[in-house]
């Protein structure tokens, strides 16, 4: 199950015609959808569960998941820039570099895992109150922080494990461990939100105690895998030992791309964070809305964020084998299918908006704004399915982060959040206006992806000789 074979890169960028192309990066594609998928379900199944036990409990895991959320940003930075080297130094046929760069990574991540759990231990209440100053959902938000700060930790290992099985084309056990992580983390809700089978009620504390065993479960599982894999003959080697391991001039390679990676993904997290602030101050049913409207709107992302790691994994590959005018080709490709992704994502999200909010136990004007934040998302899909592979996918993927990182900056800290800000403060627009401004990036990044993917000089290679 999921061996890899060691192929170096020039026989593999050899003979890519189109049947093999479109094979290998569906076959990618495919499989990090369904994982993606599979695993914010498991988000839309709690907040249906909590929705119908309480919206005040909703609101307060609600705002918590906003401090997950910018933190989970950081994580799949560190990941994705592993991913950048990782996948150039397996087109090389080179594992020795890779297998360091990992260990860099997990290093950071982990950091990241242990100050994030010390900082909302020491300060739980502040944490919750900067999304909302109503108290009872600050109380719901302190109770499922208590429990859900213990993951950090199992979640940065996990994805550092499964990025580094991404960079050699191992995609299969993630969506494999989302599968294991739904049934567990849904089954213990069930039982722990609503007190059903016998156990306690306990709500939003329930919830947490599902994620936490979720991915206690799913980190082990992983841990496991790999282990066994790597006693497999012809695979690649990724032992525990390789994360001690730390070479300086390597990991300054690593830390000179990734670092602006992380920066403007956590920026891109606080942003994310800071809509629930500025909706929470307009009108407390907008953070139910918004975790209704937005959750689902994750799973259908899926599409997006699926297409931009498959891409990311060939262009990147490509580039160390060093055949230039083929990464250019597969560009051209790649966007064809990014246009065909998002019309088809946008068109999905508008007809399953009905279906879906029908499942929440909401007022009827908290359930009303969720539905026209739906129908404004699923025109912001078409334009995001086409930005985001391309430039996360491509652009970066082909070694040139910075790009994306100055296009991000730009667009979200010096248009989009000072427009939302005073659309909802100075001009009091209603809260549907205010989700307009606040995704409008998302079209108007089209533009400069196009420009720098056709014209533009964006192809890097990193790795060192």
């Amino acid at each position: 199950m999921g061996m890899v074979r060691l192929i170096t890169g020039g026989t593999m960028a050899e003979g890519m015609n189109n049947r093999s192309f479109y094979k290998k990066f569906f076959s990618i594609y495919i499989a990090l959808v369904l994982q993606n998928v599979v695993t914010l379900s498991v988000n839309l199944a709690d907040n249906i569960m909590l929705g119908s036990y309480s919206e005040t409990a909703l609101a307060g895991v609600a705002a918590v998941n906003q401090i997950q959320f910018v933190y989970q940003q950081i994580i799949l930075a560190l990941g994705d820039g592993l991913v950048i080297f990782g996948s150039q130094y397996w087109g090389k046929g080179q594992t020795g570099p890779l297998k360091k760069i990992a260990a860099s990574a997990m290093h950071a991540a982990l950091m990241a895992g242990v100050v994030l759990f010390i900082l909302v231990s020491v300060f739980p209440d502040k944490a919750v109150w900067i999304f909302t100053e109503d108290r009872l959902i600050i109380g719901e938000g302190v109770k499922y922080l208590a429990v859900i700060r213990f993951t950090y930790v199992f979640f940065a290992v996990t994805q550092l494990l499964l990025a580094a099985l991404r960079s050699v084309e191992t995609v299969r056990i993630a969506f494999q461990l989302s599968v294991l992580t739904f049934f567990v983390n849904c089954g213990i809700n069930y039982a722990l939100i609503f007190g059903n089978f016998g156990a306690p009620r306990l709500g939003a504390r329930g919830a947490a105690l599902g994620t936490l065993t979720a991915r206690v479960i799913e980190c082990g599982a992983l841990v496991l895998y790999i282990y066994f894999s790597s006693k497999k003959k012809h695979s690649f080697d990724l032992r525990f030992r390789d994360y001690l391991q730390f070479d300086k001039t390597l990991a300054k390679d690593y830390f000179k791309i990734v670092s602006p990676m992380v920066l403007v993904q956590g920026l891109w997290g606080l942003n994310t964070a800071l809509q629930t602030v500025i909706l929470g101050h307009m009108t407390s049913a907008a953070i139910a809305a918004n975790s209704a409207s937005s959750t689902l709107f994750l799973v259908v992302k899926s599409a997006a964020s699926g297409a931009a790691s498959a891409a990311s994994v060939i262009i990147g590959k490509t580039v160390g084998c060093g055949d230039i005018p083929r990464v250019k080709e597969y560009s051209v490709r790649l966007q064809r299918i990014f246009v065909m992704i998002g019309i088809l994502s946008g068109i999905f999200l508008f007809f399953l908006r009905i279906p879906v909010l029908g499942l929440y136990d909401l007022r009827p004007e908290t359930k009303e704004m969720a539905d026209s934040f739906l129908i404004i998302l699923s025109v912001v899909s078409v334009g995001m399915s086409y930005q985001m592979p391309t430039n996360v996918g491509i652009i970066r993927g082909a070694g040139n982060a910075l790009f994306v990182v100055k296009v991000d900056l730009i667009s979200i800290w010096l248009i989009v959040m000072p427009l939302s800000f005073v659309m909802a403060f100075v001009v009091k627009a209603s809260p549907a206006a205010v989700v307009c401004c606040l995704n409008a990036d998302q079209i108007f990044k089209c533009v400069p992806a196009f420009l720098m993917s056709h014209y533009g000089n964006w192809i890097r290679k990193l790795t060192r000789e």
